[in-house]
């Protein structure tokens, strides 16, 4: 054993001896599936990461707002570096399944958007999008042209209210247990404007322009001019930067095990480039 699982079996919520067994897909985090008294929870380990502006107590924060709001999780146990979580019996997205649930999907947004930040409690984050594209370019100096890129984008955005959004709908942070749909993993949770939520979700899952115009239709209730479809696919490409910029920034600083931070900032490379055209 580990002695990070030693820590983790070692933790002050369990009453008896546990086995754990290691669970796959995070992209910073290492994370184990704990049994104990016949009962499965998620331990997540992972420390703050400041060079993706991600820290632990406001992640916590947004995890416990939105178990009140019923959209995630309850969160039974969190000490520094590691949060125990309740275990979802259900499936994970893939891309696929973003494009085949978009009605399913822009509904738990409005959800999302229309309560998890009435049950917040402490300080609380905000994402801009664009700032963050500006502060990675800075960190590990990268291209230029992405600051005036992004600059660009910024511009075409429209005024709409600020909500408190999840702001990292990738495939993996969204499950279905059969009866429902889960929204997980709440490191970026924070206010903002529910544009990039809607974009991050169209982006993340390769959305056409149907799929696009479902989505938009769907969560807006048919109130959609050209203002405000020019405003998502300016959002849409920089939601594909910054996760670009997000894997060239973890190449640098992090070292997840098995992850290929790489081959991920290629990919969202090529899906920006496309959206530019």
């Amino acid at each position: 054993m580990t002695a990070l699982e030693e820590k983790v079996a070692r933790l002050a919520c369990w009453k008896e001896p546990v086995e754990l067994a290691p669970l796959k897909g995070g992209l910073t985090n290492i994370s184990f599936v704990v049994t104990h008294r016949g009962e499965r929870f998620v331990a997540r380990c992972g420390e703050d990461i400041p060079v993706h502006h991600v820290f632990r107590d406001r992640e916590r924060a947004a995890s416990m707002a939105a178990f009140e709001a019923g959209l995630s999780p309850e969160l039974v146990h969190a000490e520094n570096g590691i949060t125990v979580l309740r275990f979802i019996d259900g499936r994970t997205f893939g891309e696929a399944d973003l494009r085949a649930n978009v009605g399913r999907l822009a509904a738990l947004l409005k959800e999302c958007h229309a309560k998890v930040g009435r049950h917040l409690r402490g300080p609380a984050n905000t994402f801009w999008v664009f700032h963050v594209i500006r502060d990675y370019v800075r960190l590990i100096d990268a291209d230029r042209r992405y600051l005036a890129v992004s600059d660009r984008l910024e511009q075409a955005q429209m005024p709409l209210p600020i909500v408190y959004g999840h702001h990292d709908l990738l495939p993996g942070n969204l499950m279905d247990d059969g009866k429902r749909l889960w929204l997980i993993d709440w490191e970026y949770g924070g206010f903002g404007t529910a544009m990039f939520d809607l974009a991050n979700l169209s982006s993340n899952g390769a959305f056409d322009p149907a799929e696009d115009d479902a989505l938009l239709d769907a969560y807006f209730a048919g109130k959609v001019d050209d203002a405000l479809r020019h405003s998502f696919a300016a959002m849409k490409a920089a939601s594909a930067l910054r996760e670009a910029l997000w894997a060239m920034v973890s190449d640098v600083h992090l070292k997840a095990p098995g992850v290929d931070y790489k081959a991920h900032a290629k990919d969202y490379l090529a899906r920006f480039e496309r959206l530019m055209v």
